[in-house]
């Protein structure tokens, strides 16, 4: 779909209510395919690649969050979609309260996969110093290095799912290649985005889904002082990539919030 941030791809699917789904940082939506299968019987699914990321055109500079939702809302447009619901995961998450709360007319209910949410806002910004800092490889120029299962589970397993695969871990792979020296664009957006604000202002029905053992979990309480009109539920054994690996828990938690 052609938007002012270049050419954006999307994969869609499904009949219904329409739902739009926001990807995690550095991944694209071929991560989110077990989630699309999983809602597509109940749901009309659109999951958009963000800009550099994916399918999508690149872009230079640093991009905000309101250039994502800019882009959402092209391919809302070009699709016939007046109302949606929204669903992200991690910075999808704030990519979702973004769009809430800028077209609020048009967001019917938001769905948040393990919000990246700490009272301490300077923590994510730290959290960007520690991913760079060798967490996430690259050569001398800044391209990143494809990493194994095994360097994910010692050096970053907060970031992988409780039982990663090698299908996973390909697809992330093949994600830091399409995304390339572009990489730190949607984290860095996050950095910059202020979500205490964003969740204090949202007025649509809002589901919190977290896993039991993502690091934000242990903020569930402050989220929910946030968050207006808010239902949540931790998932047992649940962390990151919960929307891959435990694709159809949350489908059938969204799917129903999504309906009522």
């Amino acid at each position: 779909m052609k938007t002012a941030q270049g050419y954006i791809h999307y994969r869609a699917s499904g009949v219904g209510r329409p739902v739009m789904l926001f990807h995690i940082n550095q991944q694209s939506s071929a991560l989110m395919l077990e989630l699309i299968e999983a809602l597509s019987p109940k749901l009309r699914v659109v999951a958009m690649d963000y800009p550099s990321h994916g399918q999508s055109d690149p872009v230079p500079g640093q991009p905000d969050f309101a250039d994502y939702v800019r882009c959402a809302v092209a391919v809302m447009d070009a699709l016939g979609i007046e109302r949606t619901s929204v669903l992200g995961e991690a910075v999808g998450a704030g990519v979702a309260v973004e769009i809430a709360n800028s077209f609020p007319a048009r967001v019917d209910k938001v769905v948040l996969a393990n919000c990246p949410f700490s009272p301490d806002r300077t923590r994510t910004a730290r959290h960007v110093r520690e991913l760079q800092s060798g967490l996430r490889p690259e050569d001398a120029s800044g391209f990143p290095l494809t990493r194994t299962i095994d360097f994910m589970l010692e050096q970053d397993p907060g970031h992988a799912p409780m039982h990663p695969s090698q299908w996973w871990m390909d697809r992330i792979n093949t994600a830091q290649m399409e995304v390339g020296r572009n990489r730190w664009q949607a984290v860095t957006a996050l950095a910059n985005f202020d979500m205490e604000g964003g969740l204090r202002r949202l007025a649509q029905p809002t589901l919190l889904l977290l896993g039991e053992h993502f690091y934000y979990a242990q903020f569930l309480d402050e989220i929910v002082a946030r968050v207006k009109d808010l239902r949540h539920e931790v998932l047992p054994g649940a962390r990151f990539c919960m929307t891959w690996e435990r694709a159809g828990e949350v489908a059938e938690r969204a799917a129903a919030f999504i309906g009522e």
